[in-house]
């Protein structure tokens, strides 16, 4: 049985340096604002520059933390240890066909980053395309995040995308296929993602400024990229800027947006760096669209008129323009169309009806069947592979219980081969737990979806703890999904469960809207409520629940402590989204202006101003009051959730609140997401679990293992 140390740690103590700070004719005094480097920006791009009474307070947190995991750091050791021992180290994804090609990436024994191969139809074995050890090994770096590789239409050549910071600053090197020598060419300051043009001769990508994808550029292939052309430039800070390509490679796509707007512009396949887009609907409040290519149409998934889980119109290429679009599949109150993708023959959508998925396949001469899934909560994804003259797409199914299976799918006969299981190495039965999706009335008589998964041996009577996720923002759905990462909790009895609150997209596009802007509140009733309701169903116990979020989900759970600190046990708070009255009200930082939309503009409203001040985490920490022991998670190069939202909060709840411990862990090289590299990610996940674990600990709750597995 594990057993806690009971080391007694002295807290950091911030220093105060109260910024004033008027708006809306109101003051308010942020005592922490100097956490904030003045050359942010700079940081976020070279990290030695950090002011050094920064650095010194955000090292003097990290050693805060090293001196409280010592308390949990056998329990964390034996979790990660459990991960790791589920996860097939040589894993090979699915040999994707392209023309004589097929094209595959595999893990090596102890390696964090993937090998990627091809092989051609006639034989001769595989060809390394890009060794990510030997990459991340000649890089120097200690963040290393491989972005996108992609073989050119004609596969003599090879793009790639590297990110060795953590900001999302990511660098594209083009090489001829099959050596592992760069070309001179050399790309900075770009999005992840680009694109081919079909003809190999050009790459179309996204550039960056301040943190904002400013433009797209066209390079041609062998010329110095000094000289790319600006393909398209986007003239609104508030939308999100991106480029991709059709199914059928006749087109490329521009696309701004951000949640409540699209605008789409298409070029030629072909196209080169003297080619200017056409736009097929101008951007519009309260509009949003997205675009496929198969044969004479665009098929345009739209919420125009009303359709708020969307429809699907149809328009000839040769003018797409909106007033021409007709109807195709109507718009239905309870089903929301997700995705869709186009085959040479076939449509295939994913479509969500209460927050359960479902796989559409449309022959375009309105034949259409459902590709059916049985379990009580679930989770699928659709991949169309690299053919567009094909029968074939693929679908990964798993369940909170059964670890993913990926489909070979023939879309003409609807039948399945599987052609990859997610071995777990050491064993692992489904039957061994139990997988359950609830509907809790909220507070305002709205039933809410919850996924639970806990062992078979556990009984809801109260004597098994309770760990509560959630997320609830920009109309994001978290799937019913397999996750090594949980078991070794679930394993030790702890019930696992997923609040599906509004402000996701679960339950459609009407969920999504009513917690968002001006109905904010509700998403964070709904966890509360879930929180209430499954304790009462003896799931956990009030006063004991942990509850865990990330970014907009660390805004979650901060208000929530905020609101309720006497129902929750512990939190653990992923680079969270706390100090929001700040940074909703400060338009140079990078994802400010696309945010108004999603939680409004208290620049301009003062009705906004004060409904973001009556929620902020960090406006709203109660002086005096007891709070759970709170765990929270930043980076120093995360430009989404920068690193002094978290590091402002904990001094704040140190200085205001009692109880706790409040502790701040600063990854000083990697940005919102962590690590990049796999090994890496289960040594940083495993921390959230054993901190929840070892609050289990102390309230007495029994974490012997349950089944027989390779720790207990």
């Amino acid at each position: 049985m594990y057993k806690n140390k009971m080391t007694q740690v002295n807290s950091p103590k911030a220093k105060k340096i109260p910024h004033r700070i008027t708006q809306h004719g109101e003051e308010r005094v942020d005592e922490y604002y100097w956490m904030r480097d003045e050359n942010w920006q700079q940081v976020l791009e070279d990290p030695s520059v950090l002011s050094e009474d920064i650095r010194e307070h955000l090292e003097a947190e990290n050693k805060h933390f090293d001196a409280h995991h010592a308390d949990f750091e056998k329990m964390n050791d034996l979790v990660a240890e459990e991960i790791l021992a589920r996860i097939k180290q040589d894993d090979e994804s699915v040999h994707l066909p392209d023309g004589e090609w097929s094209y595959f990436s595999k893990y090596e024994e102890g390696q964090d980053y993937p090998v990627f191969y091809r092989e051609h139809a006639k034989g001769g074995g595989a060809e390394v395309l890009y060794d990510g050890p030997q990459e991340k090994k000649k890089s120097g770096s200690n963040f290393f995040s491989i972005g996108e590789v992609s073989h050119s239409p004609d596969h003599k050549l090879l793009a790639y995308s590297l990110d060795d910071k953590g900001s999302e600053y990511y660098t594209i090197r083009v090489r001829q296929a099959g050596f592992d020598e760069d070309r001179d060419e050399v790309i900075e300051n770009c999005n992840e993602d680009f694109v081919w043009s079909a003809d190999s001769k050009c790459i179309f990508y996204v550039e960056r400024e301040a943190a904002r994808s400013k433009r797209v550029k066209c390079h041609v292939v062998g010329t110095d990229p000094k000289e790319d052309k600006i393909v398209f430039e986007n003239d609104d800070d508030t939308m999100f800027l991106g480029v991709g390509k059709s199914a059928s490679s006749k087109y490329i796509f521009i696309e701004l947006r951000k949640s409540n707007m699209t605008e789409i512009w298409y070029l030629s396949g072909n196209a080169g760096p003297a080619d200017e887009p056409k736009c097929i609907a101008p951007r519009r409040t309260d509009h949003k669209y997205s675009v496929i290519h198969h044969g004479d149409y665009f098929y345009i998934k739209t919420d125009k008129d009303g359709a708020e889980n969307y429809q699907i119109m149809r328009v000839l290429t040769e003018n797409p323009s909106e007033e021409n679009w007709q109807g195709y599949v109507p718009h239905r109150a309870d089903t929301e169309i997700a995705s869709m993708a186009a085959m040479k023959d076939y449509m295939v959508r994913l479509e969500k009806t209460r927050a359960l998925p479902q796989i559409i396949i449309d022959d375009y001469k309105g034949n259409v069947r459902a590709l059916p899934f049985e379990a009580e909560a679930y989770s699928v994804g659709l991949s169309m592979g690299y053919e567009y003259d094909s029968q074939l797409f693929y679908v990964s199914y798993q369940t909170p219980a059964q670890p993913s299976l990926v489909y070979e799918v023939n879309a003409k006969t609807l039948e399945k081969r599987i052609v990859k299981k997610q071995i777990i190495p050491y064993g692992h039965n489904p039957e061994d737990y139990v997988v359950k999706r609830l509907f809790i009335e909220a507070r305002d008589g709205v039933e809410v979806p919850i996924t639970l998964l806990y062992h078979a041996c556990v009984e809801p009577d109260g004597s098994a703890p309770l760990f509560l996720y959630g997320y609830g923002s920009y109309g994001i759905s978290i799937p019913a999904s397999y996750s090594n990462n949980i078991m070794p909790m679930v394993d030790r009895g702890v019930v696992y469960a997923v609040a599906h609150i509004r402000g996701g997209a679960d339950m459609g596009q009407n969920w999504y809207k009513a917690g968002k802007l001006d109905r904010k509140k509700t998403t964070f009733n709904d966890f509360i409520d879930a929180a209430e309701a499954l304790t009462d169903m003896g799931y956990g116990r009030k006063g004991d629940v942990v509850i865990c979020g990330r970014s907009a989900g660390g805004m979650l759970v901060g208000a929530c402590v905020n609101e309720r600190p006497d129902l929750f046990g512990g939190v653990v708070a992923g680079v969270p989204f706390v100090d929001v009255l700040n940074t909703i009200s400060d338009p140079s930082l990078p994802l400010t202006p696309p945010e108004w939309v999603e939680w409004g503009n208290p620049i301009e409203s003062r009705a906004y101003y004060d409904y973001i001040s009556g929620y902020c985490p960090y406006t709203n920490i109660q002086e005096g009051v007891k709070y759970p022991p709170i765990l929270a998670l930043a980076g120093l190069t995360d430009y989404r959730v920068t690193y002094w939202e978290p590091a402002k909060w904990i001094a704040k709840l140190r200085d205001k609140a009692t109880g706790g411990p409040f502790i701040l862990k600063t990854e000083m090289d990697s940005g919102h997401g962590g690590s990049a590299g796999r090994l890496e990610r289960i040594k940083e996940a495993s921390i959230d679990y054993a901190f929840a674990l070892h609050r289990f600990d102390k309230m007495g709750y029994d974490l012997r293992i349950r089944p027989k597995t390779a720790a207990g």
